[in-house]
């Protein structure tokens, strides 16, 4: 596997092609408990872009830890393969999975940093483990480092003088000391209050964007979800439910889980029972991009000459991409409501009858 550092520094990510780095397949992970067998994971397949932020998301106890500490083989899977390009890294021995440590890394919930340390000596840490590296290097990299996170000022403080968003600022560089092609990221806000998470996605995104590095992160939040990740997988009860792109499961979702997930995001479930409407068809409309901008609704009821009234809905983002969802009521007479639905169609506009 080459090394993160073969990458030209200035390229940003988005630029690459994206090839499946990552390909998780019939994975299954049992342990051994008060004389039982219990399984963790299930045949799990997954496919994992490269150059992307790809999002586990379940509830407690779902496997989504587990599953991401196969990738680095922090937990060795009863079965199945973990293949990173190419290479099934269950095959390896220790001295070949130490040196693919090297190009993985890892952020924690609890940001595990050395606390007799400086914020400086906990990025170089990592550096000094691995040997090879003068101490100029090691000096040059560390500044990088600091300034990719915004700590510069913050050097000399040990972890105590700082706060979670900064401890996990910290995290992060160390992480990335290596310049790894893959940084895993365990759970790495929930720690945090709603702004410091906020600042913290927003720094992995330009990690991303920046370095080209694929990011694989877990989280029980459906928003972290949407806001940096490409691709999401939902999983539950130790097997990957839904996955896909983050804008299709986000607005389709097809599983309880999923939909379960999505509901308390966007606290709102579209129960057309809960809507007392005047008898009309009732209309769930979902569009994406440009359209949002777009006075959609004024163009179909002008055109149609069916009366649209508005009974629920929302108009928020999925990472870069603004989207909309509206229940609405189609009043008027069959060929009305028939030429409504057509032109909301033509317009790229998804209907879903609700009743």
């Amino acid at each position: 596997m080459r090394g993160g550092g073969d990458a030209p520094r200035h390229k940003r990510g988005r630029n690459r092609p994206h090839h499946n780095v990552i390909h998780i397949e019939k994975l299954n992970k049992d342990y051994r408990a008060a004389g039982r067998t219990v399984s963790a994971l299930r045949d799990i397949n997954l496919q994992i872009p490269q150059g992307k932020i790809f999002g586990i998301i379940g509830r407690s106890g779902a496997g989504k830890s587990t599953l991401l500490r196969t990738l680095n083989l922090l937990e060795r899977p009863t079965s199945g393969a973990v293949r990173i390009a190419g290479e099934d890294i269950t095959r390896l021995g220790k001295a070949e999975l130490d040196r693919l440590r090297q190009h993985i890394g890892m952020v924690f919930q609890n940001f595990n940093l050395l606390h007799a340390k400086t914020v400086g000596a906990n990025i170089e840490f990592p550096l000094r483990l691995a040997g090879g590296y003068s101490r100029e290097q090691r000096d040059r990299r560390v500044d990088e480092l600091l300034d990719l996170v915004g700590l510069r000022a913050h050097k000399d403080k040990y972890p105590a003088q700082l706060s979670g968003g900064q401890k996990q600022r910290v995290g992060i560089a160390r992480a990335i000391a290596h310049a790894p092609r893959l940084l895993l990221c365990d759970e790495a806000t929930s720690a945090l209050d709603p702004e410091t998470t906020q600042s913290i996605l927003a720094l992995l995104a330009d990690i991303n964007a920046r370095l080209g590095i694929t990011i694989v992160l877990i989280t029980h939040e459906m928003h972290v979800i949407r806001s940096i990740c490409d691709h999401v997988a939902v999983i539950e009860g130790g097997e990957i439910v839904e996955s896909g792109p983050v804008a299709e499961v986000f607005l389709h979702p097809r599983h309880a889980a999923t939909r379960s997930l999505v509901a308390e995001t966007t606290h709102d479930d579209f129960d057309p029972a809960a809507i007392r409407g005047g008898g009309g068809t009732l209309l769930r409309l979902t569009y994406t991009g440009d359209a949002v901008h777009q006075p959609i609704l004024t163009r179909v009821a002008l055109q149609s000459r069916a009366s649209i009234a508005i009974l629920q809905g929302s108009v928020s983002r999925i990472k870069d991409t603004p989207y909309g969802q509206l229940l609405v009521e189609i009043g008027g007479n069959e060929q009305e409501t028939a030429q409504a639905l057509d032109l909301f169609r033509e317009l790229k506009v998804q209907c879903e009858v609700m009743n």
